[in-house]
């Protein structure tokens, strides 16, 4: 028996796009349903939208205080009569079958929830495909059909070798591949694809060269072709044709780095200073057909800001990186106000995109672990973008507030920080983090914070990150060590090797920003 669905639809000023959404619910397969839009005090008239009886399944809700979409769903499902509710956005299309088969899936199983991917489509008409699953470079492969010329496979970044090894696993072969990560990320060879590694963060010859090899590759290909090209955070350093002499770009990458500009920021610079950033690699592969995979390591999976977008149509400006030098004062060479001037590819016709992971998935990972070990997971964003010190001080705050409660608590924040130097230490931003936030729950017997990169490095040193807890502070004071003057001098690495805080696991083979766990023990 086809149980009712109750489908909840929140909406804001989205008169212009409601009505297809809710055409979409309405022309499901699945037979028993009823919609709820929930305007949220709207000032677009989506109001008159319901003047008219559009259909009986539909039921249109308003209050008068703007108060957010999570309010609105919450009402909604007040409002819903059905056994199964099912939330849709209303700037968000469905497939027809969406609903059954879900309905299908939960039937067959028994399970209490059930989520699908989705395909986003651009402006410019260029589509990208978010799956279900977690991370998997062939599992992302399943559905790949090349054009019946050569299948040449192109991997830059941090994650570059294990992609391209489990690509060239899914496929079988590759017609012949390149794949440039960073030093010590190589795991052995990959027939048919050599491989090479190269400097990071900062970008050196070997980058280039390799990059240069990569080019060479994809010269005079035919459009029954194809470029698989693999991608992950740390492309953009690694992958590179500088359009300017070396010395200024790493110059520019190191200022870059310590004024505390943001990875959209210094992506937005990079693309202007590239021969293969922004789009012009797609377009010096023209007129294969690339198929690019790409691993987030960026905030909202902005696929033009990747790694620099070397495969996907650039959304920055000329007139937003010159407003990013003014910001923080960078100098620029003549070359390099010339090439400020020079605008980046705005559309490509010969690329097709897909998300195969991002930090929203790591947080969901983290969220399934600690449960199994018996803690209760709150997810507190995956958009965490503050300053590293401000984000220890938060999670120490969060845990004194949660102790009160009596539960096993795990508090998990994915994202990336950002450090401002202001000393000449060794650390990174999970280190930062963790050490940050070892004043905040001194004393508190089982509470614990610690912090990791998911590549395995967190700045330029050997350490995934740190851990603190409830002893960690007494423990460096004993040593002499005052936290807070060790942060204003950025050495977190050697006040948690003094701790053996420091946690070191080595390349993981994947690169989707960081995360940040606050362990509450009652």
């Amino acid at each position: 028996m086809n149980e009712l669905i109750s489908v909840v639809i929140p909406t804001y000023n989205r008169k212009d796009k409601l009505p297809a959404c809710i055409a979409s619910v309405l022309a499901q397969t699945y037979p028993n349903l009823e919609v709820i839009v929930v305007d949220d005090a709207s000032t677009d008239g989506t109001e008159l939208l319901f003047d008219c009886n559009i259909d009986p399944r539909v039921h249109y809700v308003r209050y008068g205080d703007n108060r957010g979409a999570c309010y609105a769903r919450n009402l909604g499902a007040q409002h819903a009569h059905g056994s199964i509710l099912a939330f849709q956005d209303s700037d968000d299309l469905w497939h027809p079958d969406k609903l059954q088969k879900q309905y299908d899936l939960l039937t067959a199983t028994g399970a209490d929830l059930c989520y699908c991917g989705m395909n986003r489509v651009a402006a410019n008409g260029s589509s990208f495909y978010y799956p279900v699953h977690a991370p998997h470079p062939g599992r992302a492969l399943e559905d790949f059909q090349p054009g019946g010329g050569r299948v040449l496979l192109v991997a830059a970044g941090k994650a570059a070798w294990q992609m391209a090894h489990a690509a060239v696993q899914a496929l079988g072969r590759v017609d012949g591949g390149v794949v440039v990560t960073k030093y010590g990320h190589v795991k052995g060879e990959i027939p048919g694809v050599t491989c090479y590694e190269a400097g990071h963060p900062v970008p050196d010859a070997n980058g280039f060269a390799a990059t240069q090899k990569a080019l060479e590759l994809v010269q005079g290909l035919q459009p029954e072709d194809t470029v698989l090209f693999l991608l992950s955070g740390g492309g953009s350093a690694l992958f590179e044709k500088p359009l300017i002499p070396a010395a200024d770009l790493e110059e520019l990458t190191h200022n870059l780095l310590v004024c505390g500009a943001d990875i959209v920021e210094i992506n937005t610079l990079r693309k202007r200073f590239s021969g293969v950033k922004g789009g012009r690699f797609a377009q010096l592969c023209a007129p294969a057909h690339v198929v690019s995979i790409v691993l987030s390591d960026i905030l909202g999976d902005p696929l033009d800001m990747i790694a620099s977008g070397p495969a996907y149509p650039d959304s920055s400006t000329c007139a937003q990186a010159k407003e990013i030098v003014q910001k923080y004062h960078l100098p620029m060479t003549d070359q390099m106000l010339t090439l400020l001037e020079q605008e980046t590819p705005k559309a490509l016709d010969n690329v097709e995109t897909q998300i195969t992971g991002s930090v929203r998935q790591l947080c969901a990972a983290a969220a399934a672990t600690a449960r199994t070990l018996g803690y209760e997971p709150l997810i507190l964003t995956d958009c965490l973008s503050c300053e590293a010190r401000e984000a220890g001080v938060f999670l120490a705050n969060m845990v004194r507030y949660q102790r009160t409660a009596g539960r096993r608590i795990a508090l998990i924040a994915g994202g990336e920080t950002v450090v401002h130097l202001t000393g000449h230490g060794k650390g990174g931003r999970n280190q930062e983090i963790a050490l940050a936030a070892a004043p905040g729950i001194a004393g508190l017997d089982g509470c614990a914070v610690f912090s990791v990169g998911s590549d395995g490095t967190d700045g330029p040193t050997d350490a995934a990150g740190g851990f603190v807890d409830s002893t960690t502070q007494a423990a460096l004071k004993a040593q002499g060590c005052d936290i807070f003057a060790t942060l204003a001098d950025n050495d977190a690495y050697h006040a948690l090797q003094k701790c053996n805080g420091l946690i070191i696991t080595g390349p993981t083979g994947t690169n989707v920003n960081d995360v940040s766990v606050a362990l509450v023990r009652a």
